[in-house]
């Protein structure tokens, strides 16, 4: 998805140098966390990304136990939070268990900075530009620190997993009083209340990624559209990737778990579910003492009174036929699958550790065309990872052509301290990277509006979602496939699947009529 695309879909390399601070102490670059350990009377656990690259064999425990401590039930009332979140629908997902859990602390949400006692930033460490991105709102809100000293200010997510952001914060961000990660979300009023009644800064990051945890309260946005997280971690280790040291190994939810919350949301009224997972067709692979995959619990999911469910993130490599006979039965599983190729060159694709080669891709686009002629693919594309060639780069528009994405989120090559990648010397200059995205963006945006032609004077079925930021009098929602929707109808409609005329096809969106029937869900 290039810029125009983001920019469109969200109306519904700044160089931080670390400098030495005498000639006596290390550079920032150099310092690791026992540097900083002197400095603590309370928690201190700091990430370590050699022991999270580890995959230990250790029994994966599920717990139902969890609780708010009593002594911290009420400590949030009359008070407000505010959680940023950066990143994917993962992180996004985690905000909502952060929040329920706060909530249920007596805290009340608040979209404004100035009112909160707590704000912390749930980041993200794809891509540098959302470091950089998070360091600048950490510096933006030292004077508010200043200003309320009793406010509680938290940086956790993917970035808290790794050990130099951690050092860096601790050098030179004084003001931050508190730093988590993603494992230990279920710690929160813990950690609250330590940083609420230490001297120090609190420090808990696990490098070894737990157990499964039950139960944990949850404040949706909304009633209309649910995540819901089928398993956790990545065992793939793609070379460019620092998710597998940030989110720990492979863990699958129990299916009796997942059917049970998918009913409840049904129940409550929810028209769509979206299943994540950093790797979500693995699965099941980990579940002992059953053979049980992605495809099995789609096929109980499909029983479910739900109109609408999805999932995200596919790696090819696991994208089984089992799971193609599947989703072929249609129904309330939709056709528009995200299937991430990074690469068209089977060399790239090899470096970059995929496990599959441009034609195992390719025949299995051939596998899901057949079984589902209609289904809409998208994808995600690195360009210019490091020593990609003209002739790597070519391979990666033939394909998508041959396969006709309809969008694709494409990035140039961004390297992650720690990943093998990282460690390569590059020898294609930054400009011709960037002229190579600006031609693969070029090619699926011409794609994007031609896939959108077809809907032209047509009618589709869009889950309302809302009214347009642009325009309160415009309303928008999503078809079966994805496609973004504005149109003139009722607020009334908010939250129902009804029919759309579609009277302008654009490149990312549709404009349309509503057409009078509305499609009743029971």
């Amino acid at each position: 998805m290039n810029e125009e695309q983001r920019n469109h879909q969200a109306q519904i390399k700044q160089v931080d140098p670390m400098d030495k601070r005498s000639s006596q102490d290390k550079p920032l670059s150099e310092k690791t966390s026992a540097d900083f350990a002197k400095y603590f009377e309370t928690t201190y656990e700091p990430p370590n990304l050699n022991k999270a690259r580890k995959r230990g064999r250790d029994k994966v425990n599920v717990h139902y136990d969890f609780g708010i401590p009593e002594d911290m039930e009420n400590i949030g009332k009359g008070k407000k939070f505010l959680i940023r979140t950066y990143g994917c629908q993962m992180n996004e997902h985690d905000t909502e268990v952060m929040a329920g859990i706060l909530t249920e602390m007596g805290y009340e949400p608040t979209s404004e900075t100035n009112e909160a006692d707590i704000i912390l930033l749930n980041t993200c460490a794809i891509r540098e530009n959302a470091e950089n991105k998070v360091f600048g709102e950490i510096g933006h809100l030292k004077p508010l620190k200043l200003e309320k000293p009793d406010l509680i200010l938290g940086v956790c997510g993917c970035m808290s997993q790794e050990e130099s952001v951690v050092n860096r914060i601790m050098k030179k961000h004084q003001h931050v009083d508190l730093i988590f990660g993603t494992h230990n979300i279920h710690r929160l009023p813990h950690l609250v209340k330590e940083a609420m009644f230490g001297k120090e800064k609190i420090v808990e990051v696990w490098s070894k990624e737990g157990d499964v945890i039950e139960n944990l309260p949850k404040a949706r946005k909304g009633k209309i559209k649910a995540w819901v997280n089928i398993m956790y971690g990545c065992d793939k280790f793609c070379t460019y990737c620092i998710v597998p040291m940030t989110r720990g190994k492979e863990r699958s939810r129990l299916p009796e778990d997942i059917i049970q919350e998918v009913r409840h949301l049904a129940a409550q009224g929810y028209q769509e579910i979206t299943l994540l997972g950093q790797n979500v067709n693995a699965y099941g692979k980990d579940l002992e003492d059953m053979e049980y995959g992605l495809g099995d619990l789609m096929e109980d999911l499909h029983r479910i009174d739900i109109p609408r469910i999805r999932f995200t993130t596919s790696h090819p490599r696991d994208f089984d036929d089992r799971l193609i006979e599947v989703l072929a039965k249609g129904g309330n599983l939709l056709d528009h699958i995200h299937l991430p190729v990074q690469s068209g060159s089977s060399e790239i694709l090899k470096k970059m550790n995929r496990k599959y080669t441009r034609e195992s891709y390719l025949e299995l686009v051939r596998k899901i065309r057949e079984a589902m002629p209609n289904a809409t693919l998208t994808t995600d594309i690195i360009v210019g990872f490091p020593n990609e060639t003209e002739e790597q780069f070519e391979e990666t528009m033939s394909l998508v052509e041959e396969v006709g994405f309809e969008a694709a989120y494409t990035f140039i090559y961004s390297p992650r301290e720690g990943t093998p990648a990282a460690r390569k010397k590059d020898d294609v200059p930054e400009e011709v990277k960037k002229q190579r995205l600006y031609r693969l963006n070029e090619l699926v945006n011409k794609q994007s509006a031609e896939s959108m032609k077809k809907y032209q004077d047509k009618v589709v079925k869009v889950l309302v979602e809302g009214e347009s930021k642009k325009d309160p009098d415009i309303l928008a929602g999503y078809t079966e496939k994805n496609k973004l929707v504005n149109f003139k109808g009722p607020t009334s409609s908010i939250g129902k699947i009804v029919e759309v005329k579609v009277t302008e096809a654009k490149t990312w969106s549709l404009n349309g009529i509503m057409v009078e029937k509305t499609v009743e869900v029971e």
